[in-house]
């Protein structure tokens, strides 16, 4: 019988690993399923030419979506156009998302020095607050339907209790081996959520943390695994069987919704990387007839890394001076290939099929 009450903090959540059995017939097939999808993901990863295209785009996606599961709703266009004005004023939803995207990357770095622990979660959660965050000492912590204001959950309360279950967290990651690192990350993902360690930023905290664990466990080299996509169009879903983990033990329906999720997500991505690929060569050989003069390969590459292109970004990279790159811009638009906003004093060039292609369920793009 589970000792929970949702408006007594759960100090009593047990520790890792669950009671039951984590390895069911049916559990097992979805990771081996949820496996070949990542291991298809992280191959044509590596494939790509130019891999920066992927860095610079699918995880301003993820900061997007990441962002909005906490109901702080912003656009990719405004965190690109963001990305391109560093420093500048921005909505404090894009600020937000942006900050996600550095607390990912400042967590892949981490990974060089340290194995993923608590001092990485305080790391991400840092950045994705944009000041020092640390483990909770204030009680009175609840969380509630923002619907019907009842409350769901009550996290443990007492900073040495909540760091006991962090490092029986970090034990659990580290020290089971015959475990599948997917299982690993559905169970780990369950337990940072109830353990809820920081006054805000849980949420995202943990999602990056499973990016984190994909590439420290060796099934991904980038972080590049686009989650809260589903979970977003599964909302419903992942909260209910966070619940019922709680509530009534089940963990084998949430581990099964999150390695269907992983599956799914992989499938998606490879998709969109082909797609990616394919309009980069397009755009090669369409610049190439119709601007020789100016094509270089390098070019091409920075409009995708870049949708959202400067003047500065041409100098920056060597491709040509101040003057030239304006040329250079000014001449892809004339062709369709990008299209210019001004910006206050300042010009952006937007390339418009890409940014479709990366905001659009489907992998179809129009040729120029």
């Amino acid at each position: 019988m589970i000792n929970w009450n949702p408006k007594r903090p759960y100090n009593q959540l047990p520790n890792l690993p669950p009671a039951q059995d984590l390895e069911t017939k049916d559990i097992l097939k979805q990771t081996i399923l949820a496996r070949a999808a990542l291991a298809e993901l992280k191959q044509a990863a590596e494939l790509i030419p130019n891999q920066a295209m992927l860095i610079n785009t699918l995880p301003v996606m993820e900061a997007c979506a990441s962002s909005e599961i906490e109901n702080i709703v912003t656009t990719t266009d405004k965190i690109f156009q963001s990305m391109q004005f560093t420093g500048e004023a921005q909505d404090g939803a894009t600020k937000e998302a942006l900050r996600y995207r550095t607390a990912l990357f400042a967590g892949v770095q981490s990974l060089e020095r340290l194995p993923l622990s608590t001092q990485t979660a305080v790391l991400i959660c840092s950045e994705i607050k944009g000041r020092t965050m640390d483990i909770r000492q204030s009680v009175g912590t609840a969380l509630g339907n923002p619907t019907t204001n009842k409350i769901i959950y009550t996290p443990p309360e007492g900073e040495q209790l909540i760091r006991d279950k962090l490092a029986n967290w970090e034990r659990f990651i580290h020290q089971n081996s015959d475990l599948d690192p997917l299982i690993i990350l559905a169970v780990a993902h369950y337990q940072f959520e109830a353990i809820h360690p920081f006054t805000d930023g849980n949420g995202r905290t943990g999602r990056v943390l499973n990016s984190l664990l994909l590439i420290e466990k060796g099934l991904l080299s980038l972080p590049i695994l686009y989650l809260s996509r589903y979970i977003i169009k599964n909302k419903t879903d992942y909260y209910r069987l966070l619940n019922e983990v709680t509530s009534q033990n089940n963990w084998r329906e949430w581990i099964i919704y999150l390695l269907k999720g992983i599956e799914d997500t992989a499938i998606w991505t490879v998709k969109k990387i082909e797609a990616i690929k394919n309009l980069a060569q397009h755009t090669r050989s369409y610049i190439q007839q119709n601007l020789p003069a100016i094509y270089s390969r390098e070019l091409v590459d920075l409009l995708f890394e870049q949708p959202y292109t400067r003047i500065a970004n041409l100098e920056n990279s060597g491709i040509a001076k101040r003057q030239t790159a304006s040329k250079y811009l000014q001449a892809l638009c004339e062709i369709h290939v990008l299209n210019e906003i001004n910006v206050g004093r300042d010009k952006l060039f937007i390339h418009a099929k890409l940014m479709n292609l990366l905001q659009e369920e489907s992998n179809r793009y129009e040729m120029y």
